[in-house]
């Protein structure tokens, strides 16, 4: 039943999409800017998690990015930037914004219901000096994200109260899923290692976390 729909109840037209759902909530547009605030600067500022969004010939793709709370600076009220740190070289981001600037970025902060929403364009920079600005334990990033910023606003909080995103009793104990070498080893059709993966990562985390 969960799967089922009457077809003539799609919603393909703005205006019907609009009707079905009503005017929208005044201070959702007040709070809309096409600049980061003193106040949305505060909530980047105290952000240590978030997730990129871009768009690329392959589609669409989202990516987490965290580090210690500031580690996406505020330039400007026009300006943002990210480094980009360790990772899998796989560089979706980056390829997506190389053939399509446009960003959108999600800001989280634990504890706090309300999260920032950011969008815009940005390059990928890889000056030696800017990069140096944005050493942590003695290892700069290999490129900075440099965003101009179009549009900015918080979310209220209904998402993470209904989630229970920051509420202890409802975490799950992490054994309760398969582990990243099962996944991988899965997937590979048992060439790869798995367990030497998932018992050797917590050291290989430590040296390659930088």
């Amino acid at each position: 039943m969960g799967n089922e729909y009457d077809p003539a109840t799609i919603i393909e037209d703005i205006a019907e999409l609009e009707s079905h759902y009503g005017d929208p909530v005044p201070s959702a547009l007040i709070k809309e800017l096409d600049h980061v605030s003193e106040h949305y600067a505060e909530f980047i500022k105290q952000a240590p998690f978030v997730v990129i969004g871009t768009r690329g010939d392959k589609g669409l793709d989202c990516s987490p990015r965290g580090d210690a709370p500031g580690f996406v600076r505020v330039v400007d009220p026009h300006t943002l930037m990210i480094p980009d740190r360790r990772g899998n070289n796989r560089l979706d981001t980056l390829k997506n914004l190389v053939g399509d600037p446009h960003i959108s970025l999600l800001f989280l902060i634990p504890g706090v219901g309300e999260t920032m929403r950011v969008s815009g364009t940005a390059t990928i920079v890889s000056d030696p000096m800017l990069r140096d600005s944005f050493i942590v334990q003695g290892k700069p990033p290999s490129s900075v994200i440099v965003i101009r910023v179009q549009k900015a606003y918080f979310q209220c909080q209904k998402a993470l109260v209904r989630s229970r995103l920051w509420d202890s009793d409802s975490h799950i104990d992490r054994a309760a899923l398969p582990s990243a070498g099962e996944m991988t080893e899965a997937l590979s059709g048992g060439a790869f290692d798995g367990e030497a993966y998932d018992r050797d990562y917590p050291e290989r985390l430590k040296k390659t976390l930088y």
